[in-house]
């Protein structure tokens, strides 16, 4: 099912994912309709990329991530500013010129699993206002890499051999979470992508992940981010839930004052940076089924 009339150059996605709603209002609209869990906006650039749109695709709120929509092929050469465009705004996905998406197509960009999560959480620190130094972000991406085998801290201290101190005096010099949380953490990203992409219950995922049982699993959940599983199931994408879980942090003095106070803003204002436009979704190169 598509859209019913072309969109406009912005777009917001939210759940129950039936419609796209055009964006007229600029940041405004955004910082009222766009931190709703499990949105994404949708920039489509059939007529080009605009300063002030880019102004607001870039500095739209936290936990809110992009997916583009490229112009025709035929007009993909006459614009040579338009990868360093796409590249600033650190999109969640690249999909073919269509007039009006499929909206099976946008859920499914949502909620596919990313290739490399530990990579796709640090940039998203990036992109957030939290910069981190390469060391700390290596080990960021450590945990979260092993939060897929890994249950507790003690064995992801034995597995980066360093001790459970000198693991936390690195996070804590810096500003960060203490590490416990961040492993915690990458493990309930990791159900909320399991639970979008298949239909076992929550007992089951939970357990493949080492949670004794759904009521842990989801006290858990809910003490770290606010939210619970049957959210995160309805609620498509990973971003929205990090988002969450950085603002509990925030509110609870976890972070550092200066990360505290990008993180509660309510839009980001990072630095323009090239993290490397994203592959085009799978199932975009079905070119047949995207240019209609």
């Amino acid at each position: 099912m598509s859209t019913h009339a072309p969109p406009s150059a912005m777009t917001l996605l939210s759940h129950p994912y039936r419609e796209l709603v055009p964006v007229n209002g600029g940041a405004q609209q955004l910082r009222e309709q766009g931190r709703s869990p499990g949105s994404a906006l949708v920039w489509h650039l059939e007529r080009g990329v605009h300063a002030q749109d880019a102004n607001v695709v870039r500095g739209r709120p936290g936990g809110l991530p992009v997916i583009v929509v490229l112009p025709r092929v035929a007009d993909l050469g006459s614009d040579t500013g338009l990868l360093a465009d796409i590249d600033a705004v650190r999109p969640l996905a690249v999909l073919p010129y269509h007039p009006v998406p499929y909206l099976e197509d946008l859920t499914s960009v949502l909620r596919k699993p990313p290739q490399d999560l530990g990579r796709e959480v640090t940039d998203y620190l990036a992109w957030r206002g939290l910069p981190v130094d390469r060391e700390t972000a290596h080990l960021i991406r450590r945990t979260v890499a092993l939060s897929a085998d890994l249950r507790s801290v003690s064995a992801l201290c034995r597995s980066m051999y360093l001790s459970r101190r000198a693991l936390g005096r690195r996070f804590l010099s810096r500003g960060l979470p203490v590490p416990s949380h961040w492993l915690h953490v990458a493990r309930l990203i990791r159900v909320a992508i399991r639970l979008q992409n298949s239909d076992e219950s929550v007992l089951s995922v939970g357990y493949e992940l080492g949670y004794p049982d759904a009521f842990s699993l989801s006290n858990q959940m809910a003490r770290l981010t606010g939210h619970r599983p049957s959210e995160v199931r309805r609620y498509l994408g990973w971003e929205w839930l990090l988002e969450a879980w950085l603002r509990r942090e925030a509110d609870s003095g976890g972070l550092a004052p200066d990360f505290t106070m990008h993180v509660l803003r309510t839009e980001p204002r990072p630095k323009r940076a090239a993290y490397g436009v994203r592959a085009v979704a799978e199932h975009a190169a079905d070119t047949d089924r995207a240019t209609g």
